[in-house]
């Protein structure tokens, strides 16, 4: 039920799943300007992506809340994940901050922060198979 509940949300949430990949960004050269929108493009469907996820793990905390009559997991996992959006944003933010004011110094950033989000969506999606 709940692999079928997570499919409805992700559908529900205009997710694409053929969204551009960092390899499709990777593939365009020779124009600076088209490299930072697929980037953009990667980003928002990574972060819609990563939403969904938390939001599907914070539904079965709520649940295991329920059921429990605890709720110290579910405060844990929305503070981690508070964290996590800071600990993204200065991790990235300094590798921008380094190559500034180098134009490709924005494309760094977004590069960081795609992957940051990836990294997380993976372990995300191991914590209940």
């Amino acid at each position: 039920m709940k692999k079928s509940l997570f499919v409805l949300v992700l559908l529900m949430s205009g997710f694409n799943l053929e969204a551009k990949t960092l390899k499709d960004c990777d593939n365009i050269t020779e124009d600076d300007v088209a490299y930072s929108r697929c980037l953009d493009t990667v980003k928002a469907s990574t972060d819609r992506e990563l939403q969904t996820w938390v939001n599907n793990q914070t539904f079965i905390l709520e649940e295991l809340a329920l059921k429990t009559g605890r709720s110290g997991a579910l405060k844990m996992f929305k503070r981690t994940q508070s964290n996590f959006i800071s600990f993204r944003e200065n991790n990235c933010r300094w590798q921008y901050l380094a190559m500034s004011p180098d134009p490709n110094a924005s494309s760094v950033f977004k590069r960081c922060y795609i992957e940051m989000s990836r990294t997380r969506i993976n372990e995300l999606s191991q914590l209940n198979p």
